[in-house]
């Protein structure tokens, strides 16, 4: 098992993990019936943040914050949400992943997942 160490590994890793999340019991309503996902257009968009994220590359235009904001506007987000998120992901990248790269992307991971948890649930609205 290698780390991860490339735009393909980055690719590999996100299309395992939506897969996971989209079947899974507790979020993947969250994906399917809320968002009304559409993998095709959404995985080259999440490794571009991805590998912004993880290679310090300046790829990634969007606004996750924003995304997610809009998201919670249209069904709450939970405490537990943003846990089984982080739990699908980090497992993820455990079977698929081992070095620094894939340590470092899941402390990023509940970095970010920390950060939008608080703005999101816990910071009053503008």
């Amino acid at each position: 098992m290698g780390d991860i160490s490339n735009r393909k590994d980055i690719e590999s890793l996100m299309d395992s993990f939506y897969q996971k999340v989209i079947n899974n019991k507790d979020i993947g309503f969250l994906f399917t019936d809320v968002a009304k996902l559409n993998l095709k257009k959404h995985l080259p968009i999440i490794c571009d943040f991805w590998e912004s994220t993880l290679f310090q590359k300046t790829i990634y235009k969007g606004n996750v914050l924003a995304v997610h904001q809009d998201l919670n506007e249209q069904h709450a987000l939970t405490e537990q949400h943003f846990q089984v998120w982080l739990e699908v992901f980090n497992t993820t990248v455990d079977e698929l992943f081992k070095g620094n790269n894939a340590e470092q992307i899941k402390i990023r991971a509940l970095s970010i997942a920390t950060v939008m948890r608080s703005k999101i649930l816990h910071w009053p609205k503008a």
